[in-house]
């Protein structure tokens, strides 16, 4: 009965918290948009937003992706189609981890950035300010990527609405010039549980429509109209790749062969033989390769 007494308080007061955030909401800040093909969204303690250009863009290009040629068609497919002025989709990249999918997100960038392509990165905690971010760039004459790294949901975080939103392509988030890019290790975004197939038990007290509960979890990432999905590599193609990035380190053919069994090694150490792995390798071998020689060794 105390509930019910004060229910009528309680949503005075969050009627009450809703206009002063919205009185205290600042606009965010544009930035200098000549200074950066890429920005990172950040906040101030005061909760404005802001965009800062990346100064040093790394020059990953996508020759020098391996082993994901059937995605890395389709990721520039869609990236050029959106930069043409074409129809384009949403990308959901998923997948096993360190396999290139934040990599061809980034090389897609360095390709495509002469055409007028920006990229702006959020953090998953800020996916609440999603629609102001889309406000800000609709008017430009730039294609925005708007890029979430590493995405997942846990149940009620408050950017899982706002993603949602920007994804249905609502009368407020709609824009021509925007496209959201996500990287997950998790195809649904959202975590689920085996106490959800359990509520298929009907009971007196149970839920009329069950599997809604259910449907809703899986119903952000098919919102996305593209999906990517990255598997782990073989060890040919963990070699392989390991060959390419010592290549492109300077390492000769004939030390490049000879790594092998190291570059094996490495992998077992570290549980995977991912692209990422094949880099730290390469960097750790060649950096070796050449203090040898500085020593005369």
């Amino acid at each position: 009965m105390a509930d019910d007494r004060f229910a009528p308080f309680l949503a005075r007061a969050v009627q009450f918290m809703e206009r002063v955030e919205s009185a205290l909401r600042q606009d965010i800040e544009q930035p200098d948009w000549n200074s950066s093909i890429a920005f990172l969204y950040r906040k101030r303690v005061s909760g404005q937003g802001y965009l800062v250009p990346v100064r040093q863009v790394g020059a990953m290009r996508l020759d020098d992706l391996k082993e994901i040629d059937v995605q890395k068609e389709k990721i520039a497919r869609n990236t050029a189609q959106f930069v043409g002025g074409r129809t384009a989709n949403n990308v959901l990249l998923t997948g096993a981890r360190g396999t290139g999918k934040s990599s061809l997100v980034r090389a897609c960038l360095n390709t495509y950035s002469d055409q007028g392509l920006r990229l702006i990165e959020v953090d998953k905690e800020d996916l609440v300010d999603l629609p102001d971010i889309v406000d800000i760039v609709a008017q430009r004459p730039e294609k925005f990527l708007i890029f979430c790294d590493d995405l997942s949901f846990d149940q009620g975080e408050p950017g899982y609405k706002a993603l949602k939103s920007v994804l249905d392509g609502s009368v407020s988030a709609t824009s021509a010039n925007v496209l959201i890019y996500a990287t997950s290790n998790r195809r649904h975004l959202l975590p689920e549980y085996m106490s959800e197939n359990l509520s298929y038990t009907h009971t007196e007290s149970g839920e009329v429509h069950p599997g809604e509960g259910v449907e809703e979890k899986i119903s952000l990432s098919e919102r996305f109209g593209l999906w990517v999905s990255f598997y782990p590599f073989t060890q040919d193609e963990y070699l392989h790749i390991v060959a390419q990035w010592l290549q492109a380190l300077g390492v000769s053919p004939a030390l490049a062969a000879q790594s092998r069994p190291e570059a094996l090694v490495w992998a077992l150490e570290r549980g995977s033989r991912s692209g990422r792995v094949a880099w730290q390798f390469a960097k750790d071998f060649a950096g070796r390769q050449a203090l040898d020689f500085s020593a005369g060794l």
